[in-house]
């Protein structure tokens, strides 16, 4: 998959894609619905398959202080566009001189100039421009003057529900991550870099990988039954596992993150990239009164996982 980031400088082989526009935050089932037909849209018009998104989100860009909402940061989300198929990912720079450009201008200067797409589609809540003062609507006209097809659909679910991704961010918020991943189409996963923590795990027989949660929306804090992919290094491969989301109470106030135990694993995975995928609530964090009681409850959460991923 190729990744641009810069309408002003765009390849010729990079040019004339068919491309669903959006945040496309999560990659649920109603975004794979439009991709879907975005790929037929691609097919029939002999086109790459494209999606156009933005980095920083526009809600981070003009909110910087607003708490952390995202469900996947932008590496999570290419790694899953890749899975499914893009073969263009225009992941724009959303700074000043873009967000100040009229709907007109952007149709004009992005989306037909900068970009050559052959043909769009867009959501039918789909605002863009300066101060979202473009819509859906006014879309499919400047397309037709400015040379580019443009399709307006909806993202329906099942029983006529609309997937949305604050209706995934409230689901994984009272820990219910198996109702998430009924409309993501796939588990919840929180992405990136293995990072060194204070080893508290592994004086306790249990060594975690310690990852960060900044930027992204927060689950409920707990322990979960999770699947983990090691992305990079000597350990790349497949694991099942439990991990602890929250900011251990037992050891004091922390910086929330999300600490994975990896069953019947040895080796270092400092540095590497782990995918670790939420599978199924199993209790809230809880503060225990001396490190006996603590591990002898992380046995007890220890088999119970195992239980869970056995039956996947």
């Amino acid at each position: 998959m190729r990744i641009v980031r810069d309408y002003h400088f765009v390849d010729d082989a990079d040019r004339g894609a068919a491309v669903a526009i959006g945040n496309f935050d999560g990659v649920h089932l109603g975004h794979q619905s439009v991709l879907d037909l975005t790929r037929q849209v691609a097919k029939d018009e002999g086109a790459p398959l494209g999606i156009l998104t933005f980095e920083p989100h526009p809600r981070e860009y003009f909110s910087p202080h607003a708490p952390a909402f995202r469900l996947m940061n932008a590496v999570a989300k290419a790694n899953r566009l890749q899975k499914i198929g893009v073969q263009k990912l225009y992941q724009l720079n959303f700074n000043a001189a873009l967000s100040g450009l009229s709907a007109e201008e952007f149709a004009q200067k992005v989306l037909a100039d900068g970009l050559g797409l052959r043909h769009v589609l867009v959501g039918e809540d789909f605002c863009f421009g300066k101060g979202r003062s473009g819509t859906a609507s006014d879309l499919r006209a400047f397309g037709n003057d400015m040379g580019f097809g443009v399709t307006i659909t909806r993202l329906v679910g099942e029983d006529n529900q609309v997937y949305s991704s604050t209706a995934i961010r409230n689901a994984l918020s009272a820990g219910h991550p198996k109702e998430a991943a009924k409309m993501l189409g796939h588990y919840h996963r929180i992405e990136g870099e293995v990072l060194h923590g204070d080893a508290r795990g592994r004086d306790l027989g249990y060594p975690t990988a310690n990852m960060s949660l900044e930027g992204l929306h927060k689950p409920k804090f707990g322990i979960y039954a999770v699947l983990v992919d090691v992305l990079t290094g000597a350990h790349q491969g497949q694991y099942h596992g439990v991990a602890s989301l929250g900011e251990r109470p037992t050891f004091g106030v922390n910086i929330p993150n999300l600490e994975t135990f990896i069953f019947d694993f040895t080796g270092d995975l400092y540095g590497a990239e782990l995918s670790v995928a939420l599978v199924d609530f199993q209790r809230p964090e809880l503060k225990f009164e001396s490190l006996e009681a603590l591990i002898k409850q992380m046995d007890a959460d220890s088999m119970q996982a195992r239980q869970i991923l056995t039956t996947l």
